[in-house]
């Protein structure tokens, strides 16, 4: 059995200040009511409402009346930035500001790796990144940021917990791993997961950009029973949609159905909004909300929330327009099971065990883990602890390691004060540190290296490598409470709503349907408070934030040059300069394709460093290999041939700058920032694709990348590693010139040539950043 972090007592979670975390509704509902009358009073939907209301200037964006989703750009003002790890503030630190402009917190979630159990990998992990922990820590206390802890728990769970509120506007920056901002949505707000540079525009005060996201309407009837659950209702979406269905879209919920549902159960939906795409996901305020708002200390925000919903303001108008409803009946749905390599490949549990046989998989989990900011929920680990108590009755005890993941210090105590923990390491659980851990790669696993094997998770994602660096390791996606039981059958076939586990006396058990507690009936308990921060912490310029010269882990950003004027040595005038194509890439290219996780996450606040590991997991179309690039223009003594980052660096010495040309969805997955930084690092001006996910191509725009779409996707094949690419038409998109189309003269290796056209989705603000080489670049000019 692990070691248990026992307190003397277990205290009961005091109210929150709420001053800095309460929706400013009066100032939303006017600024609301001057959008519908510059719309023509049409009803709108909840996300149109809380968008809107949180438009910079409504009267200089809406002034001719048009407002038209999917295309018009959006200048928004949000409420509040949380941020992960280092990649927003060292690009605010060169941002020249003295304080954020809004209120910021930084969480230390993705640096603790899950090896013996939550004392021991915690204290390791202090010790071992105790230089970035400084950092960040200095940080925060310079700029008047409140700073989370390591070992208070995940970023997403943390900001339920104390920050989203109803109606509310949120960014939250992730570096390493996750796009899963949205689980706030539980809480019926906005929560858009985004770019360190996208942080530093709301920290800076710098209106943040969007376009209109069109609005998926999803119509929840009847109520989940048995052992479906909230996991399993974004699971089967997932299906319908795919990972790319909900690109450019928000997902909004409603009707009765939703009312059926806990204030958690909501997040998981939401958190897994970002596995089709979505840009996020949200649904009407509910009374179980405002009962979750209270049990967590923050009745203030559910009085006035219940006041404004009360206007109307924090649910869809009755008439309003969705681009696409969705309908789905709960008291339908089966438990599914997602999987392996892609979270939107779902199968209902009923045909799981014909699919194991059909695909020739040996029938065993090898590993099953539960947890993370998806599912580790009160609720959650109730529910879990029930079938647990069922199999220890029946002497059984787990046949396969089973880690558990607590998603925050206030969850673990908890569950710790409430026997829960007890009960589930009395059967073998494993109980890991309040952290991300195996869910971003961070898991040290000695069994089934470069072995295929499949394990049971109640994650979000499950991408090949992720959790434990073996692209042969299949990860299917479940409720925790399936994860659960199958971890006690040890088969990736049983089914607990049919098949029994026989017990060493012969005897069949069978689980019954596990039951959970939505809250705690004598409350949270906050557990350590040392890992919270002081609330709205007044900055100390005078602090020195620490980076050294020769630290491997640190590294002060430097800004990227421009593509265009006299110090560039560009002479193509206002066209990007000729590019040599690096290669092309083949399939599915996700951000973890792009910056792998695990290991490399030490490097995060390190770009040279980190750089090194530039899209090493990626297929390169010509030849069919893995992390292989040609360089047909090589220098004496070096071979046609090398790794992807290593041909890359070649390019960036010879001061030749290049361009991708990638597949459909490329960059899908984490909101991973890192994933265009580095290929800028190494000199890309231009990467075209067949189509981008959302928050890749706009993290790519930022950084002075200009990411454009094929018109034809045949053309894909066209070009290949060596060819040399030209933009034509760019200069007059610059000087504004309407409808200007732009193309691309293709040379190729043979001295072919040939134009093919291409589409972008750049706006007037985005070429200026284009321009000046980033948008930090672009913020601080303006700042000077």
């Amino acid at each position: 059995r692990s070691q248990r972090r026992h307190l003397a007592t277990h205290a009961t979670l005091a109210e929150k200040d709420c001053s800095s975390i309460t929706p400013p509704y009066a100032q939303l509902l006017e600024k609301l009511a001057l959008v519908r009358k510059l719309l023509g009073q049409r009803p709108l939907t909840l996300a149109e409402k809380i968008l809107y209301s949180h438009i910079a200037d409504p009267e200089t964006s809406l002034a001719d009346g048009l407002l038209r989703r999917g295309e018009t750009y959006l200048q928004l003002k949000p409420e509040r930035v949380a941020m992960q790890d280092a990649s927003a503030q060292l690009q605010f630190m060169s941002a020249g500001m003295t304080k954020s402009a809004v209120p910021a917190s930084i969480h230390c979630d993705h640096l603790i790796q899950a090896v013996d159990g939550a004392e021991a990998d915690l204290k390791r992990s202090i010790v071992s990144n105790q230089e970035v922990f400084d950092f960040l820590e200095s940080a925060a206390r310079k700029y008047g940021i409140e700073f989370w802890k390591p070992g208070s728990g995940i970023i997403h769970q943390i900001v339920l917990e104390n920050y989203a509120a109803p109606g509310m506007l949120m960014f939250a920056d992730f570096f390493p791993v996750d796009s899963h901002t949205p689980n706030a949505g539980g809480l019926g707000m906005l929560a858009i997961g985004v770019g360190g540079a996208d942080a530093v525009d709301a920290m800076t005060g710098t209106p943040w950009e969007l376009k209109a996201p069109n609005v998926v309407g999803i119509h929840l009837t009847g109520k989940l029973s048995g052992w479906a659950t909230p996991k399993d209702l974004i699971l089967h979406l997932a299906g319908k949609l795919t990972v790319r269905g909900g690109t450019g879209r928000i997902l909004e919920y409603f009707g009765p159905g939703v009312f059926n549902q806990s204030c958690t159960g909501l997040a998981t939906v939401a958190n897994m909004g970002a596995e089709v795409g979505a840009t996020t996901s949200t649904f009407p305020y509910t009374p179980n909300m405002q009962k979750y708002l209270i049990a967590t200390g923050r009745a203030p925000v559910a009085h006035a929330a219940d006041e404004a919903a009360a206007t109307g303001l924090l649910t869809a108008d009755e008439g309003a327009e969705y681009d696409e409803v969705i309908e789905i009946n709960l008291s339908d749905l089966e438990p599914s099971i997602n999987g392996p390599f892609t979270p939107d490949l779902a199968t209902p549990l009923s045909k799981f065990g014909s699919f194991v046989q059909e695909q020739g998989w040996k029938d065993e989990i090898s590993a099953g883990l539960i947890g993370s900011c998806t599912n580790s929920s009160y609720e959650d680990m109730t529910s879990v602890a029930d079938l647990a108590k069922q199999a220890k009755a029946a002497g059984l005890t787990v046949k396969v390691p089973f880690l558990c993941t607590p998603g925050s210090e206030q969850i673990r105590a908890t569950i710790e004060r409430d026997e829960v923990t007890n009960v589930l390491e009395d059967v073998g659980a494993v109980v890991l540190a309040n952290a991300c851990g195996p869910c971003i790669g961070q898991w040290k696993r000695d069994d089934k290296k470069d072995e295929e094997n499949a394990i049971l998770t109640s994650f979000n994602r499950n991408f090949k490598s992720r959790n434990d660096g073996n692209r042969l390791t299949m990860n299917f996606l479940a409720s925790p409470t399936l994860v659960t039981a199958m971890a006690f059958s040890g088969k990736l076939s049983f089914n607990p709503t049919t098949d029994s586990i026989l017990l060493p006396s012969g005897q069949p058990f069978r689980f019954s349907a596990p039951k959970g507690q939505d809250l705690p009936t004598v409350g949270f308990t906050p557990g350590n408070t040392d890992f919270y921060p002081t609330p709205t912490p007044t900055p100390e310029p005078d602090t020195e934030v620490i980076v050294k010269k020769d630290s491997q882990r640190l590294e002060l950003l430097e800004p990227f040059s421009s593509h265009f004027g006299e110090s560039s040595g560009n002479s193509r005038g206002l066209e990007l300069p000729s590019l040599k194509v690096l290669m092309r890439v083949r399939g599915k290219c996700t951000t973890d394709h792009i910056s792998a996780a695990g290991p490399w996450l030490k490097y995060k606040g390190h770009l040279t460093n980190i750089s090194e590991n530039l899209l090493i997991t990626a297929v390169n179309d010509e030849g069919g290999d893995v992390n292989v690039a040609f360089d047909h223009d090589h220098e004496p003594g070096q071979i046609d041939s090398g790794t992807i980052p290593g041909v890359a660096k070649r390019f960036k010495a010879r001061q030749q700058p290049w361009a991708l040309v990638v597949d459909d969805n490329y960059g899908e997955g984490s909101a991973r920032e890192h994933a265009a930084l580095q290929p800028r690092f190494y000199g890309c001006a231009m990467i075209l694709a067949r189509s981008f996910a959302r928050i890749h191509e706009t993290n790519l725009k930022k950084q002075g990348v200009l990411p454009l779409w094929f018109s034809d996707k045949a053309d894909y094949t066209r070009i290949g590693a060596g060819d040399v690419v030209e933009t034509v038409g760019l200069a007059d998109l610059f000087n504004g010139v309407p409808s200007t189309v732009i193309k691309l003269k293709v040379i190729k290796r043979n001295g072919d040539v040939f134009e093919i056209p291409a589409k972008h989705t750049m706006s007037s603000d985005q070429l200026k950043w284009l321009r000046a080489g980033s948008a930090l670049n672009h913020i601080r000019s303006r700042m000077v």
